[in-house]
């Protein structure tokens, strides 16, 4: 993703991470409602529960009681948001909330496209995912550019222990819901003009 810098997930202070020596992520606007993300994770991959890739693999919900990368994606002016997850398996979710933890309900209308690569001791997953009529009605104005955005991955090790991965951590427990996790700022680009 040339553009888009990694940055670094830290470990919630209560996760079991010895196996893990770094994950980073990263978000790209790449249309007026796309967004391309990627998660790379550096560890004892024999010591981490990675889910085999499952063929013609589509929607399935609990992926993050496994190793599951994450995106949590709002708006400034608005409460609602949309949580993506995405299994080394090529599993996905997509879901849209109206205010914290409220409201939930399935979103994305087109399936992401992820693509993973593992070698190693890395794993590589991108994902290219369409915004368009994901988020609550309404709460999506059509000049509305900027998004707020929480990166973060869940990682089983092989005695089935979680660790919890973000860019920032709000204090207690882990809860990448939470409106402190949504760190990073992001403009999508204009719609192109038609020519005249």
């Amino acid at each position: 993703m040339p553009g888009a810098a990694l940055l670094p997930l830290v470990a919630h202070p209560d996760s079991p991470a010895d196996a893990v020596r770094r994950i980073a992520a990263c978000a790209q606007a790449v249309a007026s409602q796309s967004l391309r993300l990627r998660y790379v994770l550096e560890a004892k991959l024999q010591h981490i529960r990675i889910p085999s890739v499952i063929p013609d693999a589509g929607r399935a919900d609990k992926l993050w009681t496994h190793t599951c990368f994450e995106a949590f994606v709002g708006l400034p002016e608005s409460s609602g948001y949309l949580e993506l997850n995405f299994s080394p398996s090529g599993q996905w979710a997509a879901y849209r909330f109206d205010s914290y933890r409220q409201g939930m309900a399935p979103a994305l209308h087109t399936a992401p496209r992820l693509a993973l690569r593992r070698s190693g001791e890395r794993l590589d997953l991108q994902a290219e995912v369409r915004l368009g009529g994901s988020f609550p009605p309404g709460s999506l104005p059509a000049g509305s550019r900027r998004l707020r955005i929480a990166l973060s991955t869940v990682v089983e090790d092989q005695e089935g222990r979680l660790s919890y991965w973000a860019l920032r951590h709000p204090p207690g427990r882990p809860d990448f819901h939470h409106p402190e996790s949504f760190s990073l700022a992001l403009e999508l680009p204009s719609h192109p003009r038609n020519p005249s």
